[in-house]
C-alpha cells in the first residue's frame, strides 16, 4: 500500500425519510438555492413539488434549473451558472442522478468563477485547465441522489461532456465536494430497471477498475472492495425484482457512495484511476448512450484482452470472494469469472452489443485517440495494468460490436 492522504469533509445523511429534514440542512448553507433537477424524473414523481415545499418552510428561496440532460454539456453548466449569478443564489441544491450532481458541482464553480466552464477541461486548446484544476473556489453544494450510480453525492469530481467537440472528461478538486449529502433510499424506489441496472454497472465499475490494477498490499481496500461488490451484485437484482425493497435501495444507495470514496480508492497507486471509464467516456460523448450501460458492454472483452493476461490472480481473487467462483487455478477462475459477470449482467438485462447504439467500426479509431489524449491525461497512453495504446482500445471496441 501506497502513501496516501484523505479528505473526506461531506456531512451525509443516510435513512428512511432523511429527505424530510431538507429544510434545517439547508440553512446551514445559505438563503437562496439554485435548484438543480433533470426534466422529467423529478416531477413526475412529485418529488421536485416536495423540495420545494420543504424550502419553502424553512424560508429558502429557490430559483429552479430543470436543464440537465444525461451526459451534461458545457452548454448547460453555462447556462444554469448565469442564472445562478443573475438571481444571487447563495448555494447549490441537485436533486437527481449523477448527471444532475455532476453538473450541480460545474455550476457552482462556474457560477464562482464567472468563466464558461469548457476553460476547466482538459480539451481547452488555451490550457486554461492547468492553472483553474484543482478547483478551489465554488458555491457550497447540497446533493440529494435519486439514483443509486456514480458517488458523485459525496466526491470532488465532475464528469461533462463539450459537445461542439464531443470531448467528455472529468476535474476535481476540494470545492466541488458537497458540503451536505441527503441519502434516503425511498427517492429511488421509482428508479425503472434498466435504469437500475445500468446504474449497478457504473458502481460495479467504480469499485473493480482500480481493484484489479492496485499497488500490493491494500488489504484493508480490498476487504472493502470485495464486500461491496458482492453487495452490489446481490441487491441490484433484488431492487430490480422488487423496486421498493427498502433493504436493496439502502444497500445499493451506500455502496455507490463508498465505491469511489477514498476510503476504496486511497493508497492503490498516484495514476491507478479509471481505465475503463476512459475507454467508455468517447462513447457516450458521442453517441449520448448511458454510461454505465457502456461500461458493462466493454467490461467484458477488456477483462479478457487487458486483466486476464496481466493480472489473472486478481480477477480470479474477485471471481472466489465476489462470485463464489471455485475453479482450481487462477486462469481458469478468471476466465469463470468473467462468464460470471456475463451471467450477472444478462439477469439484470444488459445484453447489448455497441452497434445497438449506432457504433460504427470506421469510428472506432477516432474514439481510441480520443481515450488516449483525454484518459490518457497527455501521457500519449491510457494507464491501466499496462499502458494502454489506441490500437489495443480499438479490439476492446472491436469485441464489443
Amino acid at each position: 500500500m501506497l502513501s496516501f492522504e484523505v479528505s473526506f469533509p461531506t456531512q451525509i445523511f443516510f435513512g428512511m425519510g432523511e429527505i424530510n429534514l431538507l429544510g434545517e440542512r439547508a440553512k446551514t448553507l445559505g438563503k437562496k438555492a439554485l435548484l438543480v433537477t433533470g426534466g422529467n424524473s423529478a416531477k413526475r414523481t412529485g418529488l421536485l413539488a416536495r423540495v420545494q415545499t420543504l424550502l419553502e418552510e424553512a424560508n429558502i428561496a429557490a430559483v429552479l434549473f430543470d436543464k440537465v440532460e444525461p451526459n451534461p454539456r458545457t452548454a448547460t453548466v453555462d447556462a444554469g451558472a448565469a442564472l445562478a449569478r443573475e438571481q444571487g443564489c447563495d448555494f447549490v441544491l441537485a436533486v437527481g442522478g449523477g448527471s444532475v450532481m455532476d453538473a450541480s458541482k460545474a455550476i457552482a464553480a462556474a457560477a464562482k468563477s464567472g468563466r464558461p466552464i469548457y476553460d476547466y477541461m482538459r480539451g481547452n486548446p488555451s490550457g486554461s485547465a492547468k492553472t483553474l484544476v484543482p478547483v478551489v473556489e465554488a458555491l457550497p453544494i447540497l446533493t440529494i441522489p435519486t439514483v443509486a450510480a456514480t458517488g458523485s453525492e459525496a466526491n470532488s469530481v465532475t464528469v461533462l461532456t463539450h459537445w461542439e467537440t464531443h470531448e467528455k472528461s472529468s476535474f476535481n478538486g476540494p470545492a466541488l465536494f458537497p458540503k451536505i449529502a441527503i441519502l434516503d433510499p425511498s427517492l429511488t424506489f421509482t428508479v425503472p430497471a434498466r435504469v437500475t441496472a445500468e446504474a449497478s454497472a457504473d458502481i460495479f465499475s467504480h469499485i473493480f477498475e482500480s481493484y484489479l490494477i492496485s499497488a500490493p498490499g491494500t488489504h484493508v481496500q480490498d476487504g472493502i472492495s470485495e464486500n461491496l461488490i458482492r453487495l452490489v451484485v446481490e441487491h441490484s437484482v433484488r431492487a430490480i425484482q422488487q423496486p421498493d425493497d427498502a433493504e436493496a435501495r439502502g444497500t445499493l444507495l451506500w455502496a455507490s457512495t463508498l465505491g469511489i470514496s477514498p476510503f476504496a480508492l486511497a493508497g492503490r497507486g498516484l495514476r491507478v484511476g479509471m481505465p475503463l471509464h476512459g475507454i467508455e467516456h468517447p462513447l457516450s460523448g458521442f453517441y449520448d448512450m448511458a454510461h454505465g450501460r457502456g461500461l458493462a458492454i466493454l467490461s467484458l472483452p477488456y477483462f479478457e484482452q487487458v486483466i486476464l493476461p496481466d493480472r489473472p490472480e486478481r480477477l480470479a481473487r474477485m471471481g472466489r470472494n465476489c462470485f463464489g467462483i471455485v475453479a482450481g487455478d487462477d486462469h481458469a477462475c478468471a476466465r469463470a469469472t468473467i462468464e460470471a459477470v456475463r451471467q450477472w449482467y444478462e439477469r439484470m438485462g444488459i445484453t447489448e452489443r455497441l452497434s445497438d447504439f449506432g457504433v460504427t467500426r470506421d469510428a472506432l479509431p477516432r474514439l481510441a485517440e480520443d481515450a488516449v489524449h483525454i484518459g490518457g491525461r497527455g501521457f500519449g497512453y491510457l494507464p491501466s495494468s499496462r499502458n494502454l495504446n489506441a490500437e489495443e482500445i480499438v479490439s476492446i471496441y472491436e469485441a464489443c460490436m
